[in-house]
């Protein structure tokens, strides 16, 4: 698909205003031309250059009609007011024309600013929207820094070298064509010398701009690791510090800003040849044409007088701005097609979890949720060499039960509790509630039920308030429902305490709070949206023994009359579940009650025995 057909898309709203920048600019250029046209047959009049016409020429589409009626109405401004009165109300009419042609060269640029800014805008929210919307599974093969250049440096490059583009394509060809016009009704001989020699300066532009688009696709890859080198050294700084590996971090940025600059310079070089070498190519078409006319003026060959040829010159001189305008917009045109193509490769994303025909709105279940032999591989380029994370699991979630998943790291808990709310779905098998498949839900409606606290309590640099409200589908949380959900998670308490209490900025990631205090937040959010299904993952493993005292407290809170998926290392936080499945290589090993496990001296029995020993030499230590 041509990247002009790309854009085209993102043009379509605003084809009232590509029409009204349109005629600006024809306008523009035809008071433009009338400017440049007018003055040469009135001061041959002026300074007895022509005999004066008397009477009004016959209509014909020729050259000698649009003559001899300049001169007609100048014969006879001339005639009325004198050869000065005359001078006076042509320099005025020269004046308004200007004034004329500059208004609407500013319409132009005036309704063009709606539509590049407005085509920038639609371009930065489909892709962020098509990012938001996009299944887990593509983020763990795309480096973060490279979205964000996507987001931010791509789009911007599409809109100064494509949207840009369009300004130029606008309006510097109706300018060549107007010119053009003129100079066939002046001389077609020498016109047509042009026409020859303008594409043979167009091919040579474009030969040397051509390589511009695969050096503008490694610019971008460049920058976009260098973004991520920078967004993994702040996100590690504290590690980065702790192995006193900055020169090694250092090392690694440079090498690759090196990169980055290199090709940089390269791309610079070529988009500055642009404009002294179609300068050099204008001006070496212009030596030829006065060669040529000027022997067709001293020959007199094809009726080309002295001030018709410097007419016809004055003319073409105009056409070299455009000519030098449409060869740098055609180099930036190269490297916002570059980026172009890497904004599409995100919106062309296929999307496999996406809302099917007939879509049912949830709302909530009776009696139970089963997974009906499920199993799950990582979306891979070459699915057959990767091994199933999940095989053939089978269980039922009775409403209202606590469910726990335990087993050794890597053993597939977590993804297991991902494929319920479908961050991603099984390659074989389904899961359902009440007997319907779950894929027959819109996502949106089956993502609700859910509440969810993950290990790392996910926060953002915004107040308190805003932060428990996120994600509410209530109309407007009010403060008490905030307040009391924090009172819930026992979140309160330290709230009150901050600064400025629920109205505190809590920083990136809540990094202005302990852990503690992060996770009892992400609980109170979770108990404001009052869930009927909840996920929690790890939600105390990274905590201290008081933290996760409290916090223990506030999910035992939060765990009451709703249906719960505890995943967990620490065995003593699922001892109490109605139900245990133990998880081994993407199998089911063990289930049953925490008393019935331990029965059985099995798996799960010996992950018991284990964390019981570590934790007496712990506290006896």
């Amino acid at each position: 698909m041509s990247a002009f057909w790309l854009l085209s898309r993102y043009l379509q709203p605003y084809r009232r205003f590509i029409a009204f920048n349109v005629g600006s600019n024809a306008l523009s250029v035809v008071f433009s031309l009338v400017s440049l046209t007018m003055v040469m047959p009135f001061l041959q009049l002026l300074f007895d250059k022509v005999t004066p016409v008397t009477v009004y020429p016959a209509f014909s589409w020729s050259i000698s009609w649009l003559t001899g009626l300049f001169n007609y109405w100048f014969s006879q401004a001339i005639v009325q007011y004198g050869k000065s009165g005359a001078l006076w109300r042509v320099c005025v009419v020269v004046t308004v024309v200007f004034l004329l042609k500059n208004l609407f060269r500013y319409l132009a640029a005036y309704y063009m600013a709606h539509i590049r800014n407005g085509v920038v805008r639609d371009m930065r929210r489909q892709l962020f929207g098509k990012l938001l919307y996009l299944p887990l599974s593509y983020f763990s093969d795309e480096r973060k820094g490279d979205l964000n250049v996507r987001l931010t440096n791509d789009v911007q490059e599409i809109e100064q070298g494509m949207v840009g583009l369009l300004e130029t394509a606008i309006r510097e060809p109706l300018t060549v064509l107007c010119y053009l016009g003129a100079m066939l009704f002046i001389s077609p001989a020498l016109s047509i010398i042009v026409l020859l020699v303008l594409p043979l300066t167009g091919w040579i532009i474009g030969r040397i701009g051509r390589s511009l688009k695969r050096r503008s696709h490694e610019a971008q890859g460049h920058l976009g690791l260098l973004m991520s080198i920078i967004d993994e050294s702040l996100s590690g700084l504290r590690i980065i510090k702790g192995f006193a590996a900055e020169s090694q971090q250092e090392q690694r940025f440079a090498e690759h800003n090196e990169r980055y600059t290199k090709t940089m310079t390269a791309i610079t070089r070529r988009r500055e040849l642009a404009s002294p070498l179609s300068e050099f190519l204008s001006i070496a078409t212009v030596s030829f044409l006065l060669y040529v006319g000027g022997v067709m003026v001293l020959r007199q060959t094809a009726g080309l007088s002295a001030d018709t040829f410097i007419g016809f010159m004055l003319i073409f001189s105009q056409l070299i701005p455009p000519a030098k305008l449409l060869s740098t917009a055609f180099f930036q045109f190269q490297k916002g097609k570059a980026s172009l193509e890497r904004v599409e490769a995100i919106l062309n994303t296929p999307n496999p979890i996406v809302d099917p025909p007939n879509v049912l709105t949830c709302r909530g279940f009776d009696r139970q949720i089963d997974y009906c032999n499920v199993s799950f591989s990582y979306p891979t380029a070459d699915i057959a060499k990767m091994p199933p994370v999940l095989r053939h699991i089978s269980f039922c979630l009775p409403k209202g039960k606590v469910l726990a998943i335990v087993g050794a790291s890597g053993a597939g808990k977590s993804t297991l509790a991902d494929l319920l709310p479908r961050f991603y779905d099984p390659t074989e098998g389904y899961i359902a509630i009440d007997g319907i498949p779950i894929e027959r839900f819109s996502l949106s409606s089956w993502r609700q039920q859910f509440g969810i606290v993950s290990q790392e309590a996910i926060l953002f640099n915004d107040t308190v308030r805003n932060n428990i409200a996120f994600g509410c589908d209530m109309p407007a949380p009010s403060d008490a429902d905030i307040e009391n959900a924090a009172r819930i998670a026992h979140a309160h308490s330290f709230i009150s305490r901050l600064e400025q209490g629920y109205d505190t900025i809590i920083g990136e990631r809540g990094s202005k709070l302990s852990g503690g205090e992060r996770q009892r937040l992400t609980i109170a959010r979770a108990i404001l949206k009052n869930p009927p299904i909840l996920i929690l993952d790890e939600a105390t493993s990274a905590l201290d023994s008081d933290s996760e005292r409290a916090v223990q407290e506030a999910l035992t809170q939060l765990m009451q009359q709703r249906t719960t998926i505890v995943i967990a290392h620490r065995l003593s936080t699922v001892k109490n579940a109605d139900e245990i499945i133990v998880l081994s290589e993407g199998n089911i090993v063990e289930r049953g009650t925490h008393a019935q496990l331990i029965s059985q001296n099995g798996a799960y029995a010996q992950l018991w025995a284990a964390q019981s020993s570590l934790a007496i030499k712990q506290f006896r230590a």
